[in-house]
């Protein structure tokens, strides 16, 4: 990167202490900055505070679920047109359609592909930056 470019930033929730871990460091190891949070209601503060470039969002979080944080992130003029990646068990048609109307610019299912997952950051990422030039 070059001199003064700062390495995108992604908020990773899930209350899975191994997935924070684990995701976390696949990222940084990637070059991306992260930041972490276990529940829906750190999600939302620190989407507020740090405003990340991409956050990814697990649904089943304690204190408030993530197609909850998603719809209030999409609500608030701060982070509506930061992209929200699902990552979450649950697969069923109707659980990728309510992350749509709640505002997840991708969906994907645990257990997932490492490879696949950086590739749709980068995509999302990418495609955030033109939207937003």
């Amino acid at each position: 990167m070059s001199e003064g470019t700062k390495s995108p930033q992604i908020l990773l929730v899930d209350d899975d202490p191994n997935i924070l871990k684990t995701l976390g460091l696949r990222l940084r190891a990637s070059g991306y900055g992260v930041i972490t949070a276990a529940d829906g209601e750190a999600a939302l503060q620190s989407a507020v505070t740090f405003l990340p470039d991409l956050i990814i969002l697990d649904l089943n979080l304690p204190k408030r679920l993530g197609y909850s944080v998603s719809r209030m992130l999409k609500l608030d003029a701060r982070t509506k047109k930061i992209p929200i990646l699902m990552l979450t068990a649950r697969s069923q048609g109707a659980d990728i359609r309510l992350g749509a109307l709640t505002g997840a610019s991708a969906y994907i299912t645990k257990p997932f592909d490492s490879q696949e997952l950086l590739d749709t950051v980068k995509q999302l990422l990418e495609a955030s930056t033109i939207s937003t030039e």
